[in-house]
């Protein structure tokens, strides 16, 4: 059996389980090994089930946004429905690793890894948007990529056991938060939206 296909085996039992219930015999039946090979391949159950994270992660393929922007809705939008599909995808395992962060601090930082260059990569594109002068001057990038990561990430996770509290369709919710993101920062319809004072100030100046 192929490396990858054991690192998936444990990271479904982790999802479903916990550190603590997936042991070495659980993830060898999913995996259909004997527990001599795990134990060959990977040495511990701590060093499997973290590769079994990390290996998680590196799979990803999130939809890039561009360093230039030219279509701010459409790009943000395309991200965001990648980024909450990765999440919808791992949902199980990503709660079960935050009920269990105070016992197993360390599994964090793979579960992490995804949303952390995710943020990073958002903050990179909205400065860019206040640089170009397409959005407004008075807002802060990374509180920005907090408040659209975290609706995101609270639907991917939240929806199925709350659903009344999400009553727009799933396949629109990424778009929806796009859109109201880009409007809260001064985006409208892909140019910096002008303002009541700015038009005033426009009229006075123009013959």
């Amino acid at each position: 059996m192929k490396r990858d296909e054991i690192l998936a085996a444990a990271a479904c039992v982790f999802a479903q389980h916990g550190f603590r219930g997936s042991t070495t015999r659980r993830i060898a039946d999913a995996a259909g090994v004997n527990e001599i090979t795990l134990f060959r391949q990977f040495g511990s159950k701590e060093a499997l089930i973290r590769e079994a994270m990390q290996h998680m992660t590196q799979s990803v393929g999130l939809t890039a946004l561009p360093k230039v922007p030219l279509d701010p809705e459409s790009e943000l939008t395309a991200w965001s429905e990648s980024f909450m599909q990765h999440l919808r995808l791992r949902s199980s395992i990503i709660r079960k690793t935050m009920s269990e962060i105070e016992e197993r601090p360390e599994m964090s930082e793979s579960a992490s890894y995804v949303p952390r260059q995710a943020s990073n990569e958002l903050c990179l594109y909205l400065t860019a948007l206040k640089r170009e002068g397409t959005a407004g001057e008075d807002f802060d990038p990374k509180t920005a990529a907090a408040m659209l990561m975290g609706s995101i990430f609270a639907d991917a996770m939240g929806r199925d056991m709350m659903p009344d509290v999400y009553p727009q369709p799933q396949d629109e919710a990424a778009h929806m938060y796009s859109r109201l993101l880009l409007q809260a920062i001064g985006v409208e319809n892909g140019s910096r939206k002008t303002t009541p004072k700015n038009t005033r100030r426009t009229k006075q100046l123009s013959p």
